[in-house]
């Protein structure tokens, strides 16, 4: 809704309806705010859900929208083999082949939640120096698209996040570096 209404301010708009819309823009942004604060507050308060938290947010990318996008819309996280869960986030391709067509895959489905969470946490975590953004690289290296290489990443950082969970610890960088 805060994009629409943003979208909505255009050149030669009257005055008093530009003024009407920012103020319904600036009342969409506290709510937000109180929203985060309350999730936060929900998180601190909560042993579990803070532990979890922490070991999500010690992976490189992820941070509290990720964090909690993940803890909230993709609880089968930790439980699951990761195909599984790379399925359920919308990051498995999909081929577009038919008889002798070999058509390129593309990825569909899932939870758009944490598939938009997850490829945010790509484009950052591939703009700074570590094995994730070694891997993007080599990815783009061998002639991979950019967004090709960002979604690999992405699922990358859910098959990461899982084995966090799953194990019981913090993101050790050894993990990204032996898929």
């Amino acid at each position: 809704m805060r994009a629409a209404e943003g979208n909505r301010v255009r050149p030669g708009l009257p005055a008093a309806i530009r003024r009407g819309i920012e103020a319904h823009v600036a009342g969409l942004d506290a709510q937000a705010d109180d929203i985060d604060a309350e999730v936060a507050a929900i998180v601190r308060r909560t042993p579990a859900w803070r532990e979890r938290d922490r070991r999500l947010r010690s992976i490189p990318g992820v941070g509290p929208v990720v964090s909690r996008a993940l803890s909230a819309d993709l609880p089968e996280l930790g439980t699951r083999p990761p195909a599984k869960l790379v399925a359920l986030a919308g990051l498995a391709p999909f081929a577009a082949a038919s008889g002798r067509r070999r058509g390129e895959r593309h990825i569909r489905g899932g939870r758009r939640e944490v598939r938009r969470a997850l490829y945010m946490g790509a484009l950052a975590v591939a703009r700074v120096p570590g094995p994730l953004r070694d891997f993007a690289q080599r990815l783009k290296g061998k002639g991979k698209p950019s967004k090709v290489a960002l979604i690999a990443v992405a699922r990358k950082l859910l098959v990461i996040a899982n084995a966090v969970i799953r194990d019981g610890r913090a993101w050790d960088g050894k993990m990204a570096t032996t898929a």
